[in-house]
């Protein structure tokens, strides 16, 4: 067996807090953030960019928070090319354990345009700007933004500019997902071959997946020498996304024999954060995605069957307990206890306070009845709706009774809990869902518009639960919500409700004088 210890090691970025969360929709909230954060640390991710300080003030106290808590993680904060951001970013990071400041600007010819600067006052800048981060910290990232589209002599010379300022990791972006494998190599070959220090330094890759090649462009750059890869879980991100985390940590761990690389990421608490993730974005992991698809380990040709029967490796090249799926997806039924219940959320990657279980198990329980078989993605949808309500919500929803008939408007009736006093309406739409939404609308009046209605099936069959997720927009401001059940009706309006909640509650703290993650703007430097 290949002792890996002796292997190169291939440091994991994670930007899903920063890049990830720019997806149009994906805004989390404080709570999000921090919590995905901690997972990020707990499965061993060497550095966490955990915002853009100087966005936002919300965007300050993550990072800042998030700094405090991290374990083990390197934290990085991002900032433009400038003292003042630099700055800012430093206040936010300098918390952690291991800081660390990333600073970009864009150096194609199509960027150089946007702050009209030449080559030489752009140049002059990168000096100035990396070296005032170096004062700060000893652990200062760079990044010439659209890389891969900058001429390669004027490349060379802005990254040697940034290495004799000081940075220790140089990121090369392929900002707009326009580079192919063997050029992302060749690249990173160049400027480890043309630029004076380049032997002294990290050289990271950050890939987008605009034509479907950010895990094929990262896994080419680590083999021409770059030690540093910049992903996203679920590969979320802006326009197609980004690099998947859980793609190329599986590809190296899999393909070790042509790629002998390794990273410290623990493969098994990959699903559990995947699902995370995708919930608390609103963003859904199409079923065949790699590694985290609801698919990926699914077999359903009669020739792939009987091949796994006989040998799973006939069809699998990994096992699904490798990234924390469980082996089986054994049913429990009305009749299971709190005990078959615990340990069967354990092998999903939910390891339960006894009060979290009671209020799961009751949840449970109330499923059972309605389902012959409640299979584990029914469990996991049915954790993630517990997580996204709340006992002092603005707004809940008591009673809904829904009349449709072939012919006329569909008819919703509706009883409201606002601020604890129940509210009941009768109301019309174009289906059942619209004449729902119609209802809330006419016992709660509001101006958030509708950015995305989404309903999934998590089982199959009639009695199967439906995840609905919704997104709404109110003056800048965006909201998702989720809800899971077996009346596709009944989640959809709850997954209204519940994003209407969060923009209930960013709209006050806005009112007393917070920003929309709930911090207070008189108490920032």
């Amino acid at each position: 067996m290949t002792d890996k210890s002796t292997q190169p090691r291939v440091l994991i970025f994670d930007t899903t807090l920063r890049d990830g969360e720019q997806s149009p929709g994906a805004t989390m909230t404080h709570e999000e953030k921090l919590e995905i954060a901690a997972s990020l640390d707990e499965m061993g991710v060497d550095i966490i960019e955990a915002g853009f300080p100087i966005a936002s003030e919300g965007d300050f106290a993550a990072v800042s928070e998030i700094a405090k808590q991290a374990q083990s993680a390197q934290i990085c904060g991002l900032a433009r090319a400038n003292f003042k951001d630099i700055d800012r970013c430093w206040e936010a990071v300098k918390h952690a354990k291991r800081p660390r400041i990333h600073t970009f600007i864009g150096t194609s010819p199509l960027h150089r345009a946007i702050p009209n600067l030449t080559m030489d006052e752009m140049a002059e800048r990168i000096h100035e700007t990396v070296t005032h981060a170096r004062n700060l910290t000893d652990n200062v990232q760079w990044s010439p933004m659209d890389a891969t589209r900058t001429e390669h002599d004027y490349l060379c010379r802005v990254v040697e500019i940034a290495i004799k300022a000081g940075a220790t990791t140089i990121n090369i972006p392929d900002t707009v997902g326009y580079t192919a494998p063997r050029e992302s190599a060749d690249l990173i070959r160049m400027l480890l071959e043309r630029v004076p220090g380049a032997d002294n330094i990290i050289f990271a890759t950050h890939c987008h997946n605009d034509l479907g090649m950010a895990t094929a462009n990262s896994l080419a750059a680590v083999e021409a020498g770059a030690r540093q890869i910049e992903c996203t879980i679920n590969g979320l991100g802006e326009r197609a996304g980004n690099t998947a985390l859980e793609e190329v940590v599986m590809a190296l761990k899999v393909r070790n024999d042509i790629m002998p690389y390794r990273t410290g990421i623990d493969t098994t608490k990959i699903m559990a954060i995947s699902r995370r993730v995708a919930t608390v974005s609103g963003f859904a992991v199409q079923f065949n995605k790699a590694i985290v698809g609801k698919n990926a380990f699914a077999h359903e040709s009669g020739i792939h069957q009987d091949g796994m029967l006989k040998n799973r490796e006939t069809f699998e090249v990994m096992r699904p307990e490798d990234v924390g799926l469980s082996g089986t997806s054994l049913p429990l039924g009305k009749h299971s206890g709190r005990a078959a219940l615990r340990a069967k959320l354990k092998d999903l990657g939910y390891d339960m306070a006894d009060n979290q279980l009671n209020d799961a198990f009751v949840r449970f329980k109330a499923l059972a009845d309605r389902k012959k078989e409640v299979f584990d993605d029914d469990l996991i949808a049915l954790i993630q709706d517990s997580a996204t309500s709340a006992a002092h919500d603005t707004l809940q929803v008591k009673r809904l009774r829904v009349i449709c008939g072939t012919e006329g408007p569909q008819e919703a009736e509706l009883t409201l809990s606002i601020e604890g006093v129940d509210h009941a309406i009768d109301a019309t739409g174009d289906g059942p869902v619209d004449a729902a939404f119609n209802a809330v609308k006419m016992l709660y009046p509001h101006k958030a518009r509708l950015q995305l209605y989404q309903v999934q099936a998590v089982t199959e069959g009639t009695d199967a639960q439906a995840t609905v997720s919704v997104r709404l927009e109110e003056n800048g401001n965006i909201a998702t919500g989720q809800s899971a059940d077996t009346d596709t009706i009944v989640a959809s309006v709850r997954a209204y409700v519940n994003a209407l909640n969060r923009l209930i509650l960013r709209r006050e703290k806005a009112e007393m004088g917070y920003d929309t993650k709930g911090v207070s703007y008189k108490d920032q430097s």
